[in-house]
């Protein structure tokens, strides 16, 4: 992981395979900070929904006994309100490098919407 130090705190990017190594073995709660809308189209499963529009960084959880990783689609929102949060909380908080599209581009494994009923299924491309 790449870490960057602010004024405030400790900004670490995570890959994809750090974040799913840390995701399998339940040590991180995942965030996702797209809008509801996209969230419901397509997610990480296990992913909880916070969108950016409606949370300052520091209404996040506590950190402690998990450690906190934020995503978007692209990296750009989960770094925003990662840097909010330090400004007002301090300490580290980490994001995946590249969002949700670095996710599906290495193939792992979703929540999509199945087009012709509009219900969840699990995605796999790997497979």
């Amino acid at each position: 992981m790449k870490e960057e130090k602010l004024d405030n705190g400790v900004f670490e990017h995570w890959t994809v395979d750090e974040l799913a190594e840390a995701f399998a073995d339940r040590s991180i709660v995942l965030i996702d900070v797209r809008t509801p809308q996209e969230y419901l189209f397509e997610h990480i499963e296990g992913a909880l929904n916070a969108p950016m529009a409606f949370v300052d960084g520091a209404d996040l959880p506590s950190q402690e006994g998990k450690r906190i990783v934020l995503h978007c689609g692209s990296g750009l929102r989960s770094e925003r309100v990662a840097k909010q949060y330090l400004a007002k909380l301090g300490g580290r908080i980490a994001h995946l490098d590249g969002g949700f599209a670095k996710w599906k581009d290495a193939k792992r494994p979703y929540i999509g919407t199945d087009m012709g009923t509009g219900n969840p299924k699990k995605v796999d491309p790997s497979a």
